[in-house]
């Protein structure tokens, strides 16, 4: 089996609220519903969420021995084990995580770094 990281994007982070503010202004009858809905996911996913991940908010690029805060359309993540990058691809329809407008995941192979344990 291989190990993904899988990207939570959505357009809005970039003008929108954050996902802190998404979070305090959602009633919290429609939070425990959308988290009940990832739970299922998570269920019907089985083993290959090899870890649930967390939402992400601030963002800051170090480049070039600069630091500029910013924001960025990344706002959670997740790791899956799959066969192939299409089997995790298929392991995400029909998510949760794309009832929001202008949402999309990005699924990557992570590889292991040679000589390192």
């Amino acid at each position: 089996m291989k190990k993904y990281l899988v990207l939570y994007r959505s357009e809005g982070a970039l003008n929108g609220p954050s996902v802190s503010e998404m979070f305090a202004n959602t009633p919290p009858a429609q939070l425990v519903a959308g988290m009940a809905a990832w739970g299922a996911r998570r269920e019907r996913c089985g083993g290959a969420v090899v870890d649930l991940g967390a939402p992400l908010d601030k963002s800051t690029t170090v480049a070039g021995g600069s630091v500029n805060p910013g924001k960025t359309t990344i706002t959670g993540y997740a790791f899956l084990q799959a066969g192939s990058m299409a089997e995790a691809a298929a392991l995400m329809q029909d998510h949760p995580h794309f009832r929001m407008p202008g949402s999309s995941v990005e699924i990557l192979e992570c590889v292991a770094m040679p000589g390192v344990p």
